[in-house]
């Protein structure tokens, strides 16, 4: 036992004490080259939560969400890499590989690839006597994205002095070089943005906000330094909440109640993408619109969060970001990698494995990978592989060819990467301060919506932070859209006075200086300083957009330039034309049988009447007068009077020939053509009289209605009596009603008087449209009400032009032969008619 025990002991003192601790991390993309440069990007915005129970070993991050954007981010420094190795001016006959990994957004994760990128990937196994340490396996490291992550990058990596170089990471707390000493960015700091933000709120006369931030370096940070340039300059802040993407959703329950308790209409975000996307999922279902919305960098010129705002509660959001920028070929390197599937490793993507299989058309596909709304970012990605370049460029000492037995140290790559200096192909200059980050400078962003309902977004400012305090801020003030997509700077103050067009009101439990302007209702307006009530217009008068000022209401009524007023006119006077086709056609065939049947001369008055009816009812279009008013009533009751008097003669002709037929009926003798003539007299002077009597006790008269649209003057005819209008109608349906009787009871007579049956047919079309016009006019708002009785006079003409007289011109223009004394006087009704 002592023996194998010695053996054992002896065997274990030659065992590797160099060995990998857990599970190999493998990049998800890599490239051989001379020299290898790491990456870091968060190729999913998210993991799915776990709980650990340290009985059994962790089980590895599950990513989820795959971010297309820092697919983006990664290509951009592919390309960067690509172009550099196929310059023969920038490291020249030296190879730049790299392996690149995906840190999904956690810190932990990122400790873990960034040694990953340090140590290498592969088994370490060495004798105990010879040292671990051996040279760094990549010599920069580009990333990370967010600024949490690249702290924990930079944490890891800082003692090794590995250059970490972020393109997005921009929290103020970076530029700590006693913490991290390698890290640098192609972003400016947050120490610049915070205070253009504050400065942004104050321009605007802003001095009561409310504020979001991310629960995260980024956010906490860059908040904290906003707070501090905010009070220093009289802004006070209502509330400020943090919220993290992986928060449960009773915190975002309890940010939304914030936001609607509050009295401040401005709201300033500190904002990561995924968490802001995460919150405006729920603020668009709680409908949270008309807050002015100030943004960071990290979404105010961001497409996808435009994309996901589709009730429009962003529109007039107002922020920084990174200048404009190009980089030639960056595009169709984008397509190139979209033809070739370069990122057909990302299994867990389906779109990506929907989309590629390498043989696709790809003319005219607009999707996220190929978005190149981010291109400041592509930039700073591109412009940070450079700068490494430019490092190695001179530790190598290259000119036509390279030194490739220089022994690269990290420590060196570092030092040179601080002091290089150079311009881009695109003009662009770079370098560092002595804290690793390059020169401040923003474009202020404003959200526009157009249209179409795109967002565009519109460079309205510049803020340089190098220049003198008073031309630090550039605004164009005019170009501005703001919340609600109004054209007026939002108010958000506590004690400031309130302006012209509202009024205050103390809120209640708070100081006399936090108090409410609220704006006059619509009708109503202040015009001085700190009002106290709201004063309502005169009955002819309106409020302005600005509740300032009281301005004179547009009055409307039923004109011909109406497409309504326009389309009736047409109608009419094609309905008049109509009938005097038909009399034309009377008069030329006045000899023939069936237009001498039952009393011609009843017939042209007949259409004579009808073409008064179609143009009565252009008296009801135009603006009222006191002339209009009266005339179209009283034409209207006359002239469709005379018209169903001549009905009611033609249906008594009818029933009074078959009387007269009888032996010893003297009843043609008492109703002959005078008789006739008389009768249609008679009841028309009946409505004459009624219509005197109407307008010489209470005639119609213009009328101005206020009521039916509050900002507008609805000009309208009042009946002025109305007794005497529904004795004008109740004269036309009682005519119309014994119209119908006799003609009802004439039906069935011999067909060569059949014009009975089409009378009948007639008055129903005749009696159901003005029993329909009752509700319909009394119901009808304003001009309305006018074109509904327009519309009944045109129906009910038109029902007894087309059921009394087509049928008769069909005969006489179609069916010649049936229009003969001995066909009319046949026994035996011909089926045509």
């Amino acid at each position: 036992m002592l023996l194998l025990f010695y053996m054992a002991s002896a065997s274990s003192a030659e065992e590797t004490v160099c060995r990998r601790r857990g599970d190999p991390e493998k990049p998800l993309l890599s490239k051989n080259g001379d020299i290898i440069l790491g990456g870091v990007f968060s190729f999913h915005a998210s993991w799915k939560d776990r709980t650990d129970t340290y009985m059994i070993k962790p089980l590895a991050l599950q990513c989820i969400s795959l971010n297309f954007r820092d697919l983006q981010f990664a290509q951009a420094m592919l390309f960067a890499i690509e172009e550099i190795n196929n310059s023969t001016d920038l490291l020249p006959v030296v190879t730049l590989g790299y392996k690149i990994y995906d840190d999904c957004g956690s810190d932990a994760r990122s400790a873990g690839v960034t040694l990953a990128l340090a140590n290498g990937n592969e088994i370490v196994s060495v004798p105990s006597k010879t040292p671990c340490t051996r040279p760094a396996h990549v010599q920069a490291i580009i990333g990370a994205t967010s600024s949490s992550t690249t702290r924990a990058v930079s944490t890891v990596i800082g003692p090794f002095f590995i250059p970490v170089i972020s393109y997005f990471a921009t929290c103020a707390c970076l530029s700590d070089k006693t913490k991290y000493p390698s890290f640098l960015r192609t972003i400016p700091s947050d120490y610049y943005q915070s205070r253009a933000l504050a400065h942004l709120v104050k321009y605007f006369g802003w001095t009561w906000v409310g504020a979001i931030r991310t629960n995260s370096d980024y956010g906490n940070n860059g908040m904290a330094t906003f707070t501090e340039t905010a009070q220093q300059l009289g802004i006070c802040l209502e509330y400020s909440v943090s919220f993290f993407r992986t928060d449960p959703s009773a915190k975002i329950q309890r940010i939304i109640d914030i936001i609607k308790a509050s009295t401040s209409k401005v709201i300033v975000t500190f904002l990561a993408r995924a968490d802001f996307h995460v919150l405006l999922r729920e603020f668009s279902y709680h409908n949270l619109s008309g807050y002015q919305w100030i943004g960071s960098e990290t979404w105010i010129f961001d497409s996808r969060t435009a994309e996901m705002d589709t009730h429009h509660i962003l529109d007039g959001a107002i922020g920084l970001s990174i200048p404009k920028a190009h980089v030639t070929g960056l595009r169709e390197f984008f397509w190139e990698t979209l033809f070739s599937c370069k990122f057909k490793e990302l299994k867990s993507s389906s779109d990506i494995q929907r989309e590629c299989t390498g043989h696709e058309d790809m003319t005219g596909v607009q999707n996220s990978f190929i978005d190149m709304s981010l291109m400041p970012l592509f930039n700073n990605v591109y412009k940070g592989v450079y700068a490494v370049a430019h490092a190695l460029h001179n530790i190598l000492s290259c000119n036509k060819t390279c030194n490739k037995n220089v022994q690269l140290d990290p420590f060196t790559v570092l030092q040179h990467i601080r002091k290089i200096h150079f311009t881009t192909k695109e003009g662009d200059e770079v370098h560092f301060d002595e804290n690793g980050d390059p020169a401040a400078k923003y474009d202020i962003i404003n959200w526009q919506p157009k249209e179409n309902g795109v967002v565009e977004f519109v460079t309205v400012g510049l803020y340089n932070p190098s220049l003198v305090q008073e031309k630090q801020l550039n605004l164009q003030n005019k170009y501005l859209i703001w919340a609600r997509n109004s054209k007026q700077v939002p108010v958000s103050v506590c004690s400031e006075k309130c302006p012209p067009g509202t009024r205050k009101v103390l809120q209640k439990g708070r100081p006399v200086c936090c108090y409410d302007c609220i704006r006059c209702a619509e009708g109503e307006i202040s015009n001085v300083t700190d009002s106290i009530t709201c004063v309502r217009c005169l009955p002819e008068f309106w409020s302005n957009e600005r509740r300032d000022a009281c301005i004179k209401k547009e009055v409307v009524f039923l004109s011909y330039e109406d497409i309504m007023g326009a389309l009736l006119t047409a109608a009419s006077l094609f309905g008049a034309c109509m009938t005097i086709g038909v009399i034309l056609i009377f008069f030329k065939y006045r000899k023939t049988p069936i237009v001498r049947a039952n009393n011609s001369e009843l017939s042209f008055l007949l259409l004579f009447s009808l073409i008064l009816c179609f143009l009565c009812s252009l008296t009801f279009i135009g603006q009222p007068s006191d002339w209009s008013c009266m005339f179209r009533h009283v034409a209207f009751g006359i002239t469709f009077v005379l018209c169903i008097s001549c009905l009611l003669g033609k249906t008594m002709v009818v029933l009074m020939a078959f009387r007269a037929t009888r032996p010893g009926s003297n009843v043609k003798k008492w109703f002959g053509q005078t008789q006739q003539r008389l009768c249609v007299t008679a009841f028309t002077l009946i409505q004459v009289n009624i219509c005197i009597i109407w307008l010489t006790t209470s005639p119609p008269f213009p009328f101005k209605n206020f009521k039916e649209i509050k900002d507008k003057i609805t000009l309208e005819c009042a009946l002025g009596s109305v007794v005497g209008f529904w004795a004008v109608l109740g004269y036309i349906g009682l005519l119309a009603i014994l119209c119908f009787i006799f003609a009802f009871l004439a039906r069935k007579l011999p067909d060569n008087f059949n014009e009975a049956k089409f009378i009948t047919f007639s008055m129903l079309i005749f009696c159901a449209v003005w029993i329909t016009f009752v509700p319909s006019y009394v119901s009808s708002p304003g001009k309305f009400s006018v074109a509904v009785e327009i519309f009944a006079i045109l129906a009910s003409s038109f029902g007894l032009l087309i059921c009394i007289f087509i049928p008769k011109c069909y005969i006489i223009l179609m069916k010649p032969e049936k229009n003969t004394k001995k066909y009319m006087m046949g026994k035996k009704a011909p089926n045509s008619l």
